[in-house]
């Protein structure tokens, strides 16, 4: 029996569709993945008020190996209701909700996709298009409705319709492609024909997930040379590296396309494309743009265009970005880890009359209003490469954008498990007693606000920094952040974190104390 609930993974469907020895039951089978399209098909019905022969769901996938089956299995369900399904084939997570709102105007999107997980995981993603009666699309599902839709699949039982829906095939990639190539030319004030990249050496690493389209099918054709490029062919084994902008070998291959190319940008992408990092030339190597030093340059880019803004972030952005952002005469936000939670964030600031137009977090997702407040990589980038041209029309770099930030001198994370079912209880007790302890503590300040988890910050004496535990989103985990502005802080912000947690005997400190001994 499968357990469908396990199957959430926040606004998100995750499981395991390839078995693996030594690996986890495979759950996204079959019988599931066509209980989960019907369930979708009928939940997509009701949400954008039409009847379900009438709605019209496109599907496409990333680069795993799983995807094709998936495809099919979801087709099968979907059609069983008597909605109509699309086959689009490898495709991006962004391209997805765009076909609901562009000249394709499907009904709703699925993306069968697992991010950056191993290659025997996938899942999928769920956008609605614009309901009856209304002007704006709904876009990604939240955790609620993801909550329903499975709760549905598992009760099965779905009666077919009297006629099949269709199963047809589609082109969602072309649309987008063009959209993105759109906004670069009005960017740019370029015409049509027109080659803005000419003489630019642009390099990009897909990770072999579903980004290769972004050379081939955009910088190419818009003049870029693209040599030197690695890993465009899809291919769900990931031979090379995780497509993951937050993994260390993956920024060390786009760094090295770089360096061994002399590119002057280089541009990586996770699986699905919802996410994306940079890399800029520098006298001694390259210059990864990821984490704070992307969400800087974001924003030095938009208050060029509009004014000052409210940067949404999540919780472990460091204190040089803080600061960057207000010497641009911006607010920086500092809310909770989670791409839905950022983007939400930024929506209610928004709707309270505040110029949040822009929320990213630290993972690569970044979304702006301007673009349906959409989590796309490919769009951030689109962003990037607009002010990379006009920097080298002014005879600048990117690389002057964002000179003043200010980067710690000792930063890390550590996972901390907790070996107990009741994990949510017991993570609570930690952060009651690490608040408790460090309260009226000599050199030490709980900062305020703070949106999930405990934030401590220590004077010079003690770490010079800040240290931010909380519970981990999905998982019986302590993620802990740790950075100091001094070498050796980092040390010292271990060894006073691990005495206000010494009593806890099922939280596996190991990785804390490793740093305290350093």
């Amino acid at each position: 029996m499968i357990d469908y609930k396990k199957l959430q993974n926040g606004s998100d469907i995750r499981g395991v569709a390839i078995a693996v020895p030594g690996g986890k039951p495979v759950d996204l089978t079959e019988e599931s993945a066509k209980s989960i399209g019907a369930a979708f098909a009928l939940f997509a019905a009701e949400r954008l008020g039409k009847p379900v022969n009438e709605i019209r769901i496109a599907i496409g996938r990333d680069s795993r190996l799983s995807g094709e089956a998936l495809t099919e299995w979801l087709i099968g369900g979907i059609t069983l209701t008597g909605a109509s399904a699309f086959d689009g084939g490898m495709a991006s997570t962004p391209a997805m909700f765009m076909c609901c709102v562009n000249e394709l105007r499907f009904d709703a999107g699925i993306m069968v996709t697992a991010s950056h997980l191993p290659m025997e995981r996938n899942g999928m993603k769920f956008f609605l298009g614009i309901p009856a009666g209304a002007e704006e699309a709904i876009g990604g599902l939240e955790k609620a409705d993801i909550t329903a839709i499975l709760a549905r699949a598992a009760e099965g039982a779905f009666i077919p319709a009297e006629k099949p829906g269709a199963a047809a095939k589609t082109d969602v990639m072309t649309p987008y492609i063009e959209g993105l190539k759109r906004n670069i030319m009005t960017g740019l004030g370029e015409g049509e024909g027109a080659k803005p990249f000419a003489g630019m050496h642009i390099v990009v690493d897909a990770g072999n997930g579903a980004g290769g389209f972004f050379a081939n099918r955009l910088l190419d054709p818009l003049g870029a040379d693209i040599t030197g490029s690695r890993f465009l062919e899809p291919d769900g084994n990931f031979p090379n590296h995780q497509p993951n902008p937050e993994n260390a070998a993956a920024m060390q291959s786009i760094c090295e396309a770089v360096e061994t190319s002399g590119a002057q940008l280089g541009i990586i992408f996770d699986t699905d494309v919802d996410r994306a990092g940079a890399v800029l030339p520098a006298e001694n190597g390259a210059i990864p743009l990821d984490r704070n030093r992307l969400i800087a340059l974001m924003t030095a880019i938009l208050v060029r265009e509009y004014g000052p803004i409210t940067v949404v972030t999540d919780s472990i952005t460091s204190t040089g970005l803080a600061a960057f952002i207000e010497s641009l005469g911006c607010r920086h936000h500092r809310f909770k880890r989670g791409y839905r939670n950022v983007i939400n964030e930024a929506k209610r600031l928004m709707a309270e009359g505040e110029n949040a137009i822009f929320a990213m977090e630290t993972s690569g997702h970044g979304a702006l209003s301007e673009n349906y407040f959409l989590d796309d990589g490919a769009y951030v980038i689109v962003k990037i490469l607009i002010e990379f041209v006009r920097a080298a029309r002014r005879g600048e770099t990117l690389n002057s954008l964002i000179e003043s930030l200010a980067e710690p001198a000792e930063s890390c994370e550590v996972r901390m498990a907790v070996n107990t079912e009741a994990f949510a209880d017991y993570t609570a007790e930690v952060l009651e007693k690490v608040k408790a302890h460090f309260e009226n503590r000599e050199g030490f300040t709980i900062v305020k606000p703070n949106y999930e988890g405990v934030r401590v910050g220590a004077d010079e004496q003690h770490g010079d920094g800040w240290f931010l535990i909380r519970r981990s989103l999905h998982d019986p985990l302590m993620p802990t952040n740790l950075e100091s502005n001094s070498k050796g802080g980092v040390k010292k912000l271990a060894s006073a974190l691990l005495e206000a947690i010494g009593g806890f005997e099922l939280l596996d400190k190991a990785g804390l104390a490793a740093i305290s001994e350093k």
